[in-house]
């Protein structure tokens, strides 16, 4: 083992042997790596530690193959409250980071958990091998795949009186997609959804929320091994409506998840999808879209909890923004766990500013615990409407409407094709265009 000094720095590495043991650090080197704004965390070679506490990660795509290597750490992961109890949470005030972008004056107090006085219906089309039945919220079938990571989350656990269970039998497979029409009309109402997906089945469930009111609601997916699933969530609603979810997914062994959001209306829309994986081999592709428009607040916040081995997550979120005051959030949180071994993760989002006025956030975050994955890397780029690709078609002969039509629609082409469903996917196109059609007239 040697010690060396690097040249014109204040740096000294420490290199060893790669037959030597490698011995616990002190103080780690890196605790959670997280790379900038459009930057890969990529890790030094192995046996000698160059990134240091605070320090950003040199950038650069992973080369997969046998697996980059990671400083060694005894960093601990950022500690998430997950608890059944509201109580358990404080009453925000805004200053928090899980908190910070959220307009709370907006979401008509249900910070303090009113009691339900509105009216959701949730009906349930789907073919005759999938049971569907109505549980209490104490049932063995709730709680599987969510644990509330926040207040509001856990006021809709408390305060749903029921949970609509969707069963897809073991080794089934579905041909035509299993839809779930969740309708509000006014007030105040909490819901719980229950998403199962036996072993070795496979499946579409496509989630339609219409209408208008304030809502809180929970969703758990939960797949058995081998088991392959679909879901769309699509937030078609009014646009004076709030609603507040959080989407839990617990996948098992080699089973493969493709999760979609589709946000289109609402005052104010926070959609929180979380994954955790069962077991070994999982595959989940993480895909959404939104447009936000005059006055919308639209936030989508990310978490994937990698804690087994060789396990797979893609993140692809791709919103576009027009008029005074639309506003979007982003947050991308993946967690490495020490014993995941052989992880494939990315993740990327992209925003596309139509106009003046509009506003995006977008913060990706990345924790390694462990010095062995395939790939762990993040993007995040924001930006205006591409005016030369709009002269490009111009110049050929498109006129202007059809021009932005065609670069918008190809912008969100890659989130689109991961809607299985035909006729939802013309729907959303329709309203894309609908609303590109507004801010032109």
């Amino acid at each position: 083992m040697s010690t060396i000094r690097l040249p014109d720095t204040d740096e000294f590495v420490t290199y060893r042997a790669p037959e030597e043991p490698v011995p616990v650090a002190p103080e780690p080197a890196v605790s959670a790596v997280s790379a900038g704004a459009a930057g890969v965390a990529r890790a030094a070679d192995p046996g000698h530690d160059t990134v240091r506490a605070g320090e950003p990660a040199p950038p650069g795509p992973f080369g997969g193959g046998t697996g980059a290597h990671v400083p060694h750490s005894t960093g601990q992961r950022s500690v998430r409250l997950r608890s059944r109890n509201p109580d358990d949470f404080p009453i925000p005030t805004g200053q928090e980071e899980e908190w910070r972008f959220t307009p709370l004056r907006l979401l008509r107090g249900l910070l303090a958990g009113p009691e339900p006085d509105g009216k959701v219906s949730v009906d349930v089309v789907a073919p005759a091998e999938v049971m569907v039945t109505t549980v209490g919220t104490g049932d063995p079938a709730v709680g599987r795949a969510l644990v509330p990571l926040d207040r509001l989350s856990a006021l809709g656990l408390a305060r749903s009186p029921r949970a609509t269970l969707v069963r897809i039998p073991a080794e089934a497979q579905l041909d035509e997609p299993v839809t779930v029409v969740v309708h509000a009309a006014g007030g105040t109402a909490y819901g719980h959804l229950v998403i199962e997906a036996g072993a070795f089945s496979g499946a579409t469930v496509v989630l339609d929320h219409t209408g208008t009111g304030t809502l809180t609601d929970n969703v758990e997916i939960v797949l058995g091994d081998s088991a392959q699933l679909s879901v769309v969530s699509l937030q078609d609603w009014d646009d004076d409506t709030i609603h507040v979810s959080a989407h839990a997914a617990r996948v098992g062994r080699d089973a493969r998840l493709r999760h979609v959001v589709v946000t289109l209306g609402g005052a104010l829309v926070r959609l929180s999808p979380t994954v955790s994986f069962a077991g070994n081999g999982g595959d989940v592709n993480l895909l959404g879209l939104f447009f936000t428009d005059h006055g919308q607040h639209h936030e989508h916040r990310l978490l994937v909890e990698h804690d087994a081995r060789s396990c797979r997550s893609r993140v692809t979120y791709k919103g576009a923004l027009q008029g005074k005051g639309a506003h979007s959030v982003w947050i991308g949180d993946v967690v490495i766990g020490k014993n995941a071994v052989g992880t494939d993760t990315y993740e990327i989002n992209r925003n596309l500013i139509l106009g003046d006025g509009a506003r995006a956030e977008s913060v990706p975050n990345l924790e390694i615990e462990t010095g062995e994955v395939v790939g762990a890397g993040h993007a995040s780029a924001t930006g205006r409407f591409d005016d030369e690709a709009l002269f490009y078609l111009m110049a050929r002969g498109i006129p202007p409407e059809e021009a932005r039509r065609l670069v918008v629609r190809g912008f969100f082409a890659d989130v689109l094709g991961g809607i299985e469903v035909p006729a939802l996917r013309e729907r959303v196109l329709a309203a894309v265009e609908e609303k590109l059609a507004e801010v032109s007239a």
